[in-house]
Order: structure tokens, then sequence, then C-alpha cells
């Protein structure tokens, strides 16, 4: 990547994809956070400087800054995303960590972040926005959809899909071909036999409706 990149979030995921982008020696220029206590403060040695809307730095994208939206809220990651291809014809890099494995027969969207020892293979997909914890693992052929989140640890069985913005707890297993419906929600240390609806949230082994 030729061009240092603007992070839109300084908190946990901010300062996850700021150490996958170090990781790979990609300069960032800054970060943005509408937190003003974290305003003027330093991450990993870059500047926190203004909100997440701060137009005179958000003209940078394009030729000169990439982006990466790391906001904490799945609707703020969706909206402002939104507002970057409308406003700035700016589409959010992917952040994938150094010791990340992603398969170059894996297909991925844009704005992703995986981290570090996390694991997608050959002919598995990402959606746009999604965020795939350290250690966590995308089998063949599983598909992620957008601004879903997988948490540390968790492994995404073959054939299974997870719908637009699921939420997989670190450690959960999703068994090959089980479909996890849209805004679900999975307990951490969870093991998924059957299908989720959409909404419902499941914990436990079996996993059960709670």
């Amino acid at each position: 990547m030729e061009n240092p990149v603007i992070i839109l979030g300084a908190q946990t995921v901010g300062t996850a994809a700021l150490d996958a982008f170090l990781s790979n020696d990609v300069v960032v220029y800054c970060l943005l956070d509408d937190d003003q206590k974290l305003q003027g403060t330093e991450l990993l040695d870059v500047p926190v400087m203004g909100n997440t809307d701060d137009g005179e730095l958000l003209k940078l994208l394009g030729k000169k800054c990439e982006v990466f939206v790391a906001t904490e809220d799945t609707a703020s990651r969706r909206s402002l995303t939104q507002m970057l291809r409308t406003e700035y014809e700016a589409v959010p890099v992917n952040a994938i960590h150094e010791r990340a494995s992603v398969s170059n027969h894996a297909i991925l969207g844009h704005g992703n972040y995986i981290g570090p020892n996390a694991v997608v293979a050959a002919t598995a997909t990402l959606g746009d926005g999604c965020l795939v914890g350290a250690n966590a693992v995308v089998e063949a052929r599983a598909t992620v959809a957008d601004y879903a989140q997988l948490g540390s640890g968790a492994l995404l069985g073959a054939d299974a899909k997870v719908g637009e913005q699921a939420f997989i707890g670190a450690g959960a297993v999703v068994v090959a071909g089980v479909k996890i419906g849209d805004k679900a929600r999975i307990g951490a240390g969870s093991v998924v036999v059957a299908d989720v609806p959409n909404g419902q949230t499941v914990f436990g082994n079996p996993a059960v409706k709670v």
C-alpha cells in the first residue's frame, strides 16, 4: 500500500487495525475519534487528531490517503462507510495483520479487519466491513456477510453462512453448513449445530436460544 492510511476510530477496533497496518510497515497518517478525551493524544505513537467527520482531514482521501473504518458500533461502521463512498468516493481498505493467513483464493470485500494468526481459507468469502479476530478460522466455502464479527478464536466450518451484522463470540464454533441469520448473536464458547434465525441470541454447547 503506497499511500498512508487514516483510521476512523481510535478505541478497541482502531487499536487492532493500527497494529495490523504497522505490522505490514504501512504508514498511518492519523486516527480520528469522536471521543474528545482521545483527541490530541497518541496511540502507538500515531496522533488522534479530530472527529470521524473532519472534512479537512477527509479531503485527503483518494490520491493522498487511504481510509479504514474502525468504529466499535456496527451501524456506525456501515454509515461512515456509506458516507465515505458518497461524499468522498473513497472505499475503505482491508487491514490484514502480517501474521494472518488469507488464501489468494479467498474472496474479500472492502474494509475488513483480519487479526493476527486468523485464517481465511481458499474459497471462503468475506463481505464488507467484517471483523475477524485473532486466531479465528473461516474454512473453505464459508461465507461471512457485510459487517459481521467473529471474535478471537471463533471457528466457522466449511459451507457455513453468517448473515449481515451477526456477532460470533470468542471461541465459538459454527459447525459446517450451519446458517447464522442477520443480526444474530452467538455467545462466547458456544457450539452451534443448527441454523440460527435472524436476530436470535444463542449460547451453550449445543447452543440454544437465550
